[in-house]
């Protein structure tokens, strides 16, 4: 039987879908995958995720403006931000952050758009899933001014003492197909050693595919592989992992994300672990 996990992070709205997005999903719940947490990029993908999300009960709406496609953002989309947010309660603002990698990225938009967005989140106190590339202590000096009510570093590959000051504030840390890659041992020494109750799984699908895929479309039915290798570099069991990996996306969430919904994920055993708050 396959232990059940959510996806915290994965783009079904995206056009690598339309085509067969269905069996995608139906595909992935097969597998064992009863949650999908779908952030948002830019203003013109938040109506298409609200639109999945209304129309999968498993499927779970973010609203962000990525700080990647910055060059298509302004200000005045973060007031829309917030009045659809407002509207339709998301699960999460996100995804936002910083990305300095890239040196084409304007950074004081980057930085502009990212302080007025944690200011919604705090206010409609909201959790968010947040991008960070070459950018973490900038991030968290921003989180130490705009304190929000925790949320999700996506695809964490900072360092040590980076990750405590997430946990310090209530984040979970998420890990996808990157971990997959043998290549990847520092990521690996990391996701080993932290602590459980602050890891959550991810695919980010549908862009870093895992080492079995290489190259290819990533996708959420993919989301067992990064469990597996958990797994075999963590002493607790599969299963649990995999229980406590959903518990902490639901407890991150959980201010947002319906009691039925909940129920429906893992059953009476879950709802123990979870505080419900708000």
């Amino acid at each position: 039987m396959n232990e059940k996990i959510i996806d915290s992070h994965c783009h079904l709205d995206m056009p690598a879908f339309d085509q067969d997005r269905q069996q995608v999903l139906e595909k992935a719940r097969a597998a064992g995958v009863m949650g999908f947490v779908v952030p948002g990029t830019t203003r013109d993908s938040w109506q298409k995720i609200l639109d999945l999300a209304a129309g999968e009960t498993d499927v779970y709406p973010a609203l962000g403006l990525h700080p990647y496609f910055c060059a298509e953002h302004n200000t005045a989309q973060v007031d829309q931000l917030r009045t659809l947010a407002e509207k339709m309660g998301p699960v999460a603002i996100g995804e936002i952050g910083l990305d300095f990698f890239r040196p084409d990225l304007d950074q004081d938009l980057q930085l502009e758009l990212f302080e007025l967005q944690l200011q919604v989140a705090q206010d409609l106190e909201l959790p968010v899933i947040l991008h960070t590339r070459k950018a973490h202590e900038q991030v968290l000096k921003l989180l130490k001014q705009y304190p929000v009510r925790s949320g999700i570093s996506h695809a964490f590959n900072g360092s040590w003492q980076q990750a405590r000051q997430y946990m310090d504030m209530g984040f979970c840390l998420g890990f996808g197909g990157m971990l997959t890659y043998e290549r990847s041992s520092k990521l690996r020494t990391l996701a080993a050693k932290l602590p459980l109750e602050h890891l959550v799984l991810e695919t980010d699908a549908p862009d870093m595919p895992g080492a079995a895929h290489q190259y290819q479309r990533n996708s959420p039915e993919y989301l067992p592989e990064v469990l597996d290798v958990l797994s075999e570099i963590r002493s607790e069991s599969r299963q649990s992992i995999a229980a406590t990996t959903t518990i902490n996306v639901c407890r991150v969430l959980t201010s947002t994300l319906s009691y039925s919904k909940l129920h429906k994920w893992q059953g009476e055993d879950i709802m123990q672990h979870i505080v419900l708050k708000g």
